[in-house]
């Protein structure tokens, strides 16, 4: 956080066409971009990691789909997509129907709930040791009682596949992202890591 989607920090986030969906769910009011921090956007692509990157990316592994009844078989790896002004996606596009649930990916919690005029309704989520976070973009909403610093298991129902923000109308989506995080612990910048592999490994 499909045709030029991308992570984003507090000053750029995630990027598609234009129209939001109204959600069917009740979804709590997302965070407004206005009072995030003010920062550059540090996030690098990792393309092709180092064997030391791959270690530290290896507690992410088995990651479950995020989109309830899509296969490994209809995932497509867009990692190292082009995107426009220059960008790399650094992210998938998981393609659903509006309104299918977005489950999340492993245990964690809920690190931040962010709107942008990009990314539109997104969610961070940490994992338990707080070394990765998940990226989940252009929702609908969010699932009823979802709040920031909520403890999240794998599997639970955490929004709705949507396509607001810069996202296309015609082609609703989740842009899903993975990013290790530095020693600050910051939502909102991190090293991407291709999360392809991770949702088509064996669970």
């Amino acid at each position: 956080m499909g045709i030029a989607c991308r992570r984003q920090t507090p000053q750029a986030q995630i990027g598609h066409a234009d129209d939001a969906v109204i959600a069917t769910e009740p979804a709590a009011a997302p965070f407004d971009e206005s009072t995030a921090p003010a920062r550059p956007a540090p996030v690098v692509a990792a393309a092709t990691p180092s064997p030391a990157a791959d270690a530290r990316a290896a507690p992410a592994a088995g990651l479950l789909i995020p989109v309830r009844g899509v296969s490994a078989q209809q995932l497509r790896d867009t990692f190292t997509d082009a995107r426009s002004s220059g960008r790399a996606h650094d992210a998938i596009d998981i393609m659903a129907a509006a309104g299918t649930p977005v489950l999340a990916v492993a245990d964690g919690s809920v690190e931040k709930l962010f709107a942008s005029q990009r990314g539109g309704i997104t969610l961070y989520q940490f994992n338990p040791q707080r070394t990765h976070a998940y990226y989940y973009a252009h929702l609908q909403g969010y699932a009823p009682g979802i709040a920031e610093h909520q403890v999240l298991r794998r599997g639970q129902v955490i929004g709705y596949v949507g396509a607001t923000g810069n996202a296309s109308a015609d082609a609703p989506h989740l842009h899903f992202a993975v990013f290790e995080l530095g020693p600050e612990r910051r939502w909102w910048e991190g090293t991407a890591i291709n999360p392809y592999p991770l949702l088509v490994a064996p669970r």
